[in-house]
């Protein structure tokens, strides 16, 4: 590459899920630890805090006493995300990486940071749920792979053979 010219960007989607961290580590340590300090990509993670009224939905009375609450502890697992994302690229020697936080559907934000980062990969971790799951839940990796308008990686921990 070129003195001057900016670098690919890859985008990394992280939640409190071990599957997310699986994939942050996956992506560390195959794109990023062995080039260092001269990584090949610029790095943006990005978390995406639910909204806590989507969060608690239409619970009928009383929900608006529960909406502090419910956000007060999803800005806490946001801290904890981040933190354990930054503590995660500081053991594998990945620093100047960009964290962002948005509020909002994991799905819309991952799209829009690559669009607005003009990301060349987004990287995502796997849950593994099942069709029913997946069609109650909404999976946001299959969503990403439709819609994200660069190339997704999906990421999955391998199962533990017994």
């Amino acid at each position: 590459m070129a003195t001057g010219e900016e670098k690919p960007v890859m985008v990394v989607g992280v939640d409190e899920s071990e599957q997310s961290t699986y994939a942050l580590e996956w992506t560390l340590d195959r794109f990023f630890a062995p080039y260092a300090p001269n990584f090949p990509f610029k790095l943006i993670i990005v978390h995406a805090k639910p909204n806590a009224v989507s969060a608690v939905g239409l619970a009928g009375p009383g929900t608006a006493e529960v909406v502090p609450y419910v956000d007060a502890d999803l800005k806490h697992t946001a801290v904890k995300v981040i933190e354990k994302a930054k503590a995660l690229c500081q053991s594998k020697s990945v620093h100047g990486a960009m964290i962002e936080v948005f509020e909002g559907d994991a799905r819309n934000i991952l799209c829009e940071v690559v669009d607005k980062h003009h990301a060349s990969l987004l990287v995502v971790g796997s849950h593994g749920y099942g069709a029913i799951k997946r069609a109650v839940l909404g999976s946001v990796s299959d969503y990403c792979a439709h819609h994200a308008h660069c190339s997704v990686m999906i990421v999955k921990k391998p199962k533990i053979k017994v």
